[in-house]
């Protein structure tokens, strides 16, 4: 996989497979983007478990925050690195421990690791770097557009509102059981 650049399909697939998404780096500050993220993707109806162990046992927009991946008592789908990239590499081999494994370790915005990303892409799962899950889903839906972003994407098709009716989905018949 080229690490530079993704083609829409590939990040379209993991937004559309993944259902709970363990935060690594989760922030109760408002302000912080990581709480933005994670608000974000609740509101799209994913899962979102929040891991932070100095927050540990403390709640984040009403989730249990976990210390350790390993401590989080349901399967993961994603693991999204909201750390540097110094951390990027053991919370990797952490999440590559778990059983079942993740699908997808996906690191931050200018969070990168080529070793690590190797190490779990040979353990078959899916990696994306230095890209966030709520910017991918906005390019995605056309709500990036909204904002005067440029998605990169063509489309003619029209966009369509989210089963809670407040915002578009992806459009791909993304439905999330609850």
């Amino acid at each position: 996989m080229n690490h530079d650049a993704y083609p829409a399909d590939y990040i379209r697939g993991i937004l559309q497979q993944v259902r709970t998404v363990a935060l690594v780096g989760a922030s109760n500050n408002a302000v912080r983007p990581s709480f933005l993220v994670m608000k974000y993707l609740l509101d799209k109806g994913y899962a979102v478990i929040p891991v932070n162990p100095g927050l540990a046992g403390q709640q984040i927009l009403g989730q249990t925050v976990y210390a350790a991946l390993k401590d989080i008592p349901v399967k993961i789908d994603m693991v999204d690195i909201f750390r540097n990239s110094d951390a990027a590499g053991p919370i990797t081999d952490e999440a590559l421990e778990l059983k079942p494994k993740p699908g997808v370790i996906w690191m931050q915005l200018s969070v990168r690791d080529d070793a690590a990303a190797a190490r779990a892409e040979a353990a078959g799962v899916q990696v994306v770097m230095n890209r966030c899950p709520k910017m991918e889903y906005g390019k995605l839906s056309g709500e990036w557009a909204w904002v005067g972003g440029d998605s990169g994407l063509v489309s003619s098709r029209r966009q369509s509102l989210h089963e809670s009716g407040r915002m578009q989905s992806l459009g791909l018949g993304l439905r999330r059981e609850n």
